[in-house]
C-alpha cells in the first residue's frame, strides 16, 4: 500500500495529480454514487471545471466496505487496481431464495434448512472453492445482448448469462445458526459472491442466499483503512481555500 497515493492529499492539487481513496462504502448506495458525490466534493472545493475520479471494482447496492476511488492520473490505473483479488464476510440465509441471489428482491421460501448439519455445509463450501466455471446473477451489470443483465431482467426478458472462469481462494465458514452461515471469502475479480449464496443453495438441495455482504479487501487495501464518506468530506473541509481561477 506504501507505494500507492493513499490519502495523501494536503492540496486540491493533489486530487488532480493523483489520489487514491479507500471508502468504506455506506449500505444502499451505488458505487458510482459514491464516484460522483466524491467528484462533486472535489470539483466543487477545488474550483475545478472537471475532475477524473473512477473506482476499481463494483459494490453491490446492499454491500458495505472497501471501495477503491482514483483521481486525477491515478484513473489510468484503475484496471490494475480492479485486477486485484477481493475478500469478504457476510452472511447466506438458506431456505429461501430470491430472483437477484440477494435481498435486493423479495426472499421467497425454497426449503426446510433445520436439517442441515456443519458437516455438510463444510462439503458443500469445499465444492465451492479453487477454479470454478461461474454463472452471473441476471441481475448483474454484465452485458448481454448490448445491454446491462439486470435491465432485461427487471423487465422479465429470458436472458442467457454467459460462463464466468473465477477462483475462490478460500471459502471459510465463521459461523452456523440453522438457517443463517456465516462466512470469509477470498477470490479473484469478477467472482460474484451472490452467485456462490445461490450455488451453495443448490448444492445443499434447500436454496439459499445472500443476506448480508461486506468487502474487507481489495489487494493490499483493507477495511480498516477506509475512510467513511462522511469523514473523507471532512478532511476536503480542512484543505486550504484554492487560488481564485483567472482566464
Amino acid at each position: 500500500m506504501d507505494a500507492w497515493p493513499v490519502h495523501t492529499f494536503t492540496t486540491w492539487e493533489d486530487f488532480q495529480e493523483g489520489q487514491v481513496l479507500l471508502i468504506d462504502k455506506p449500505r444502499e448506495w451505488t458505487s458510482f454514487d459514491v464516484v460522483n458525490k466524491v467528484r462533486y466534493a472535489i470539483r466543487k472545493g477545488g474550483g475545478f471545471r472537471k475532475i477524473k475520479v473512477g473506482h476499481a471494482g463494483t459494490l453491490d447496492p446492499l454491500a458495505t466496505g472497501v471501495l477503491v476511488v482514483c483521481t486525477g492520473r491515478m484513473t489510468k490505473r484503475i484496471n490494475e487496481l480492479t485486477a486485484e483479488d477481493k475478500a469478504y464476510d457476510g452472511h447466506i440465509t438458506f431456505g429461501s431464495t430470491t430472483d437477484s441471489h440477494d435481498l435486493e428482491t423479495e426472499p421467497q421460501p425454497s426449503g426446510d434448512a433445520s436439517g442441515l448439519t456443519r458437516k455438510a455445509l463444510d462439503e458443500t463450501v469445499t465444492t465451492l472453492t479453487g477454479d470454478l466455471q461461474q454463472i452471473p446473477p441476471r441481475f448483474s451489470a454484465k452485458k448481454v445482448n448490448g445491454q446491462k443483465a439486470y435491465i432485461a431482467a427487471r423487465k422479465g426478458q429470458d436472458i442467457q448469462m454467459r460462463v464466468a472462469e473465477v477462483t475462490v481462494k478460500r471459502f471459510d465458514i465463521t459461523n452456523w445458526t440453522s438457517p443463517v452461515m456465516g462466512f470469509d471469502i477470498l477470490c479473484s475479480k469478477g467472482t460474484y459472491i451472490r452467485a456462490l449464496a445461490r450455488d451453495a443453495g443448490k448444492a445443499t438441495g434447500v436454496g439459499a442466499h445472500l443476506s448480508a455482504l461486506r468487502r474487507t479487501a481489495s489487494g493490499d487495501f483493507r477495511l480498516e483503512d477506509c475512510l467513511t464518506l462522511d469523514a473523507f468530506l471532512s478532511q476536503l473541509d480542512t484543505l486550504p481555500t484554492p487560488p481564485p481561477k483567472t482566464d
